[in-house]
């Protein structure tokens, strides 16, 4: 296929070695011209993907409409936050040329102020009918190791059967194993919300916690996940897999991960915006910790760890504080305001 990639950060840019690799025809897009030139005369993107060769069929524009008449595939891997403007210059674009595509996000994020999931966001702007369909890529997959052609597996979900089994057939190779899923809810919020978990992790890391602290964490950050996630209509089954308990390990517990990464420069006295600026990257967590404590709020559900986060992050409590509010919360069973929500959602699901 002919395939467009939108975005030359380091997932777009392992991406696009991976299609390369399956025998796609690729055309990736961006707006820095410094990197584009890099990708299409060096073979390389050493701003995103140190010390890694592209190979010569890998080509980039700084010209959205070109990677647009490219593509009979788009994968859309640019941050939460520049979704919707360019899902919207893309609609115009293909609507322009009259065709329609497969669109692809790997965004993980949910989108400030609307508290949107990323496929909802370029539903709202894509209306002019140029999309067969949108589906999702997400999962345990530093982009680094990706490139690295280290054996990674993730989940794709979409609703439509065949524009998901398209995609599985595009992806998928001997290094890079690509499952199905029907829950675009529950894949898009595991794969937001980890980042959440992932960040206060570094926090713990920065402070020298123990792994004992570091795995409590984690085991109560993914019920947090699957209580949300549950209320908004996802299968809770999603969140004991790949966009769920795997991306939240990976996430969580490597220096690839920027969430992680930033978490330990917060704890170092660093603010948000010195450590986003050191890396170079967009650390979504920050937004998605936001997003998903403004959205507890509006379902009603429980999420202690996020709404700790929040408080650090936004509101400026110390790290002491932080600590104390969540050890000395009341006392509650492990299940508790998760068991009644799993077992209703669960019979939804299986009755559908």
């Amino acid at each position: 296929m002919k395939i467009s990639v939108i975005g030359t950060g380091s997932f777009g840019t392992s991406l696009a070695m991976v299609l390369n690799d399956n025998g796609h025809d690729v055309l990736m897009y961006g707006r820095n011209g410094e990197v584009v030139s890099e990708i299409s005369q060096r073979h390389t993107n050493h701003r995103f993907l140190k010390n890694i060769d592209l190979n010569e069929g890998i080509l980039a524009t700084n010209v959205l409409k070109e990677a647009a008449v490219h593509a009979e595939l788009i994968v859309l891997a640019v941050p939460v936050k520049a979704i919707r403007a360019v899902s919207n210059e893309l609609d115009g674009i293909l609507s322009e040329l009259g065709k329609k595509v497969i669109l692809v996000h790997v965004a993980k994020g949910l989108e400030l102020g609307t508290h949107m999931r990323v496929s909802d966001v370029i539903a709202e702007e894509m209306t002019s009918g140029t999309m067969t369909d949108i589906c999702v890529l997400s999962g345990p997959s530093h982009a680094e190791e990706v490139a690295l052609k280290s054996p990674t597996t993730v989940s794709a979900a979409c609703r439509n059967p065949e524009s998901l089994q398209i995609v599985q057939d595009v992806f998928m190779n001997r290094y890079f194993r690509v499952y199905r899923n029907d829950d675009m809810t529950g894949v898009e919020i595991g794969g937001a919300l980890k980042n959440i978990i992932a960040l206060a992790i570094g926090v713990l890391h920065g402070l020298d916690f123990g792994d004992n602290a570091k795995a409590a964490l984690i085991t109560r950050g993914l019920q947090e996940i699957t209580r949300l996630g549950t209320r908004m209509g996802a299968n809770p089954l999603t969140f004991l897999g790949l966009t769920g308990m795997g991306d939240l390990i990976v996430t969580a517990t490597s220096m690839h991960s920027r969430n992680y990464r930033c978490g330990i420069m917060l704890a170092e006295g660093k603010s948000v915006d010195e450590a986003q600026e050191e890396m170079g990257m967009v650390v979504e967590g920050v937004n998605t910790t936001k997003a998903a404590y403004e959205l507890s709020r509006e379902y009603g559900v429980e999420m202690p760890i996020t709404e700790v986060l929040y408080r650090y992050l936004f509101h400026g409590i110390t790290e002491e504080e932080a600590f104390y509010a969540l050890m000395m919360r009341e006392k509650t069973g492990e299940t508790d305001k998760l068991e009644d929500l799993l077992d209703q959602q669960y019979n939804d699901w299986t009755r559908e």
